[in-house]
């Protein structure tokens, strides 16, 4: 076997990206960014995947064969399980249910608030959780500093199997009496 001259090609570091069944164009703009995609590139990323829900903004898609990242994206899926396992990075809307399971696979974390959307108690809930060193809080103006800063090792793994500390922090927030 002879050297060819290639040079090997990287493991791939898939980034998944979701915003659930809402409209949150800001957050999908802003992971269409040249500033963004260079920093996950950066960060040793090598493709975007996008979920965008209802929103109007289209990412531009791109092959990676030039050495940037290669993004695509999609509107709806029955199912994005196969997506959040396979990834190695998960950015989501405060609201989605797919926080938890991706808590529960022990993925990295970054959590996007949309106050237009959200109750104050999702973007509380987020915010308590990055505290608690689960997951990283972000919004969209400041998702490029927070995957500039991102130590990913630095996170907590979240207790998986339980989520009886999460729905108790989720009826603080939403109110409900604690039994």
């Amino acid at each position: 076997m002879g050297d060819s001259g290639d040079s090997v090609k990287q493991e791939k570091k898939v980034v998944f990206v979701t915003v659930g069944t809402t409209l949150f164009d800001a957050l999908v703009r802003t992971v269409d960014t040249k500033e963004v995609k260079q920093e996950l590139l950066r960060k040793g990323y090598t493709d975007l995947v996008i979920q965008m829900g209802r929103g109007s903004y289209t990412p531009t898609k791109c092959d990676g064969e030039d050495g940037s990242l290669a993004v695509d994206y999609f509107t709806f899926s029955p199912s994005i399980a196969d997506h959040l396992r396979s990834a190695s990075l998960i950015i989501s809307h405060a609201g989605s249910g797919s926080i938890f399971e991706t808590l529960q696979l022990g993925k990295p974390l970054i959590v996007v608030v949309n106050e237009d959307l959200m109750d104050n108690h999702q973007s509380e809930l987020a915010e308590e959780l990055a505290e608690r060193k689960h997951l990283y809080c972000a919004h969209p103006q400041t998702l490029h500093q927070t995957i500039s800063d991102m130590n990913v090792e630095s996170l907590l793994p979240y207790p998986s199997g339980d989520a009886t500390p999460v729905a108790k922090l989720m009826n603080t927030f939403l109110g409900f009496p604690d039994d």
